[in-house]
């Protein structure tokens, strides 16, 4: 019998800091911010949630993206997106979109509802160099298309990517073969799941409290904090008397230069001067 692998523990541990996007949509910067500017190969996880109208209606406009990919996914609420190249949908409660920018689009992403909560991550991932200027390209999963498991009593994981035991998420991305997994425990319920050997990861807990790690190891996990994940590859999660809501998410890192502006992320100043010269004249 196998000795089971090294647990993971808690290397850092952060809340987000209030910021707001598009045309002044109110959100939590959780990586991109100055206490985290990015955790190869991710750039950037915003978590958006609020009843009120007012911190979301006026959604995001028309903007530039180049050199990276973004991932939608809504918990509540419906937004409705269109691109330069013609692509359009709504994205629905439970729904996914990880889109490639590669060499560059414009798109929008705007609300379908005038009232109601609307919550939701957006979490940017990084492309390698060679990938940057690739063709811009759309993976979009209706909630029925997102594989539900029930692993253990107490324990509901959504698989948006990577694997749990024999199901695989829908999301396919070799470059960074990532892991996105909604993790949903009941009160006092334990779970462990085996991250890729050599991958980046964090959990982030959006409802309820708990802790990860194993025996002495294991640091208390609320929600809006983040747990930047360190050690070995099985994640043990485990929910307190309120259960615990959370999202673990892993990427192989590139180990690349980054370099960044606003919409843009590519790998010199230089790529970044270009990318601003294409998208005036009109090359995106």
């Amino acid at each position: 019998m196998n000795a089971p692998s090294p647990a993971a523990r808690i290397g850092r541990l952060l809340r987000g800091m209030p910021a707001s996007d598009g045309a002044g949509v109110k959100l939590t910067r959780v990586i991109g911010s100055p206490e985290l500017e990015m955790l190869d190969p991710f750039l950037l996880l915003d978590e958006f949630g609020t009843d009120r109208p007012d911190d979301y209606l006026a959604g995001f406009p028309d903007h530039p993206h180049r050199g990276f990919e973004t991932v939608t996914y809504m918990l509540d609420g419906r937004m409705r997106h269109k691109d330069n190249h013609g692509n359009e949908g709504v994205l629905v409660p439970g729904s996914v979109q990880w889109m490639t920018a590669g060499s560059g689009l414009v798109h929008s992403e705007m609300p379908e509802q005038q009232e109601g909560r609307m919550r939701g991550f957006q979490l940017w991932v990084n492309l390698p160099a060679r990938e940057k200027m690739t063709r811009p390209q759309y993976q979009e999963y209706a909630p029925d298309r997102i594989p539900q498991l029930q692993p253990a009593d107490g324990v509901r994981v959504k698989v948006i990517a990577g694997r749990v035991g024999d199901v695989d998420g829908p999301i396919r991305q070799p470059a960074t073969d990532p892991v996105y997994l909604d993790i949903e425990l009941a009160p006092h319920a334990s779970w462990h799941y085996e991250l890729p050997e050599g991958h980046n990861a964090f959990a982030y807990a959006f409802e309820g409290e708990g802790s990860v790690g194993e025996g002495d190891d294991a640091r208390a996990l609320s929600a809006q904090q983040l747990a930047v994940l360190i050690g070995g590859p099985r994640v043990v999660m485990t929910a307190g008397a309120s259960g615990l809501r959370l999202i673990v998410v892993a990427g192989r890192p590139l180990r690349e230069p980054v370099a960044r502006y606003g919409p843009f992320v590519m790998n010199t100043r230089e790529q970044i001067m270009q990318a601003f010269v294409d998208f005036q004249e009109g090359r995106f």
